[in-house]
C-alpha cells in the first residue's frame, strides 16, 4: 500500500455542520479521521491529499451514543474529528469531496 493510499484512509470524510462551517472562516477545516490516527499521520495526510501547509491540528473523540430501537438497545459507533487550521492564503474545497 502506497502512502497515499494510506493517506486516503486516514482521511474518511469532511465534516459538514453548522459549526463546521462557522471555523472555515478561521481558516480551519473538520473532518472525522481514522481512530488510530496522530496528529502528525493527520498533518501529513492532509498535506499530501489537499496540497496546502497546515499549521495546527486538534483532534477530538465524540462518544458514540446509547440508542434503542424496537425495544433493543444498540450504540452507535465512536467517532474522530480532527480540527484542521491551514497557513493563511491556503484552502480546501470540502464541497467536492474526497
Amino acid at each position: 500500500m502506497t502512502d497515499t493510499t494510506r493517506y486516503f484512509d486516514v482521511i474518511r470524510r469532511p465534516v459538514i455542520t453548522e459549526k463546521s462551517n462557522r471555523v472555515i472562516g478561521d481558516n480551519a477545516y473538520v473532518f472525522e479521521v481514522e481512530m488510530s490516527a496522530d496528529k502528525a499521520l493527520i498533518r501529513q495526510a492532509i498535506e499530501s491529499v489537499f496540497k496546502v501547509k497546515v499549521t495546527a491540528v486538534n483532534t477530538v473523540i465524540t462518544r458514540g451514543k446509547t440508542t434503542r430501537h424496537r425495544g433493543r438497545a444498540g450504540r452507535r459507533r465512536d467517532v474522530k474529528k480532527a480540527y484542521v487550521t491551514l497557513r493563511a492564503g491556503d484552502e480546501i474545497d470540502v464541497n467536492t469531496g474526497l
